[in-house]
């Protein structure tokens, strides 16, 4: 990973502090429009989008790569490509996507230099959404010991699947039921045709429907 940038996020910070009268009422569309004005993003600007998709950029190096130590260094370099490209955005509305686009690619970028195995993914919060996805949550008001047991094994048993899954299976999923993301977005993220994604999206689900079965039946 670049060594050669560095960025001061307490200064973007202060930045942030110091205009945050202004920027905080902004819509997002208009944050993003404000950073695209000139020859560089606005700080003020810059520093409240920062604040507000930290976590989504943390949230998807988190999933794709659960055992780096220098994940942060990652996202760092996933703002410093935002700092220097927003203005190649030409649809606002679709930041969220672009932005888990250049999360993925640095990863994959990443990976490929390290040339080793992706580590296994988790989910926090698995959630069954209107498009038919599967309910991973497991009934219970007060689990006894048996009950948490049984939840450790399955969250187990869902990371071993999901590691099982072909790379590209694995971004999909990532960015479907992590992300929320819908499905044309990941297909301009990915790069394939809108089938394509739904294609390896069911075949996903189905796979670790198959292996994880005895715990959706519990």
């Amino acid at each position: 990973m670049s060594q050669s940038i560095t960025v001061s996020w307490s200064a973007v910070d202060a930045t942030y502090s110091q205009a945050s009268v202004q920027v905080d009422k902004l819509s997002n569309h208009d944050l993003i429009l404000r950073c695209q004005a000139g020859l560089r993003p606005d700080k003020a600007a810059f520093a409240e989008l920062l604040r507000r998709y930290q976590t989504q950029v943390d949230r998807v190096l988190y999933h794709l790569a659960p055992d780096w130590s220098d994940r942060a260094d990652l996202a760092q370099e996933v703002w410093i490509r935002v700092y220097r490209h927003i203005n190649r955005l030409q649809e606002p509305a679709k930041f969220r996507g672009w932005l888990s686009r250049i999360a993925t690619n640095l990863f994959y970028d990443e990976l490929r230099k390290r040339k080793r195995v992706v580590a296994p993914l988790s989910l926090d919060a698995p959630r069954s959404l209107e498009d038919g996805e599967m309910d991973w949550e497991i009934a219970g008001d007060t689990p006894g010991p048996e009950e948490e047991l049984t939840t450790r094994e399955f969250y187990e048993q869902l990371r071993e699947a999901i590691a099982d899954l072909p790379e590209v299976f694995r971004t999909t999923i990532v960015l479907r039921e992590i992300e929320g993301l819908p499905y044309e977005e990941i297909a301009e993220i990915t790069g394939v045709s809108l089938g394509t994604v739904k294609s390896r999206i069911a075949r996903a689900r189905t796979r670790l429907q198959s292996q994880l079965q005895p715990y959706l039946d519990t």
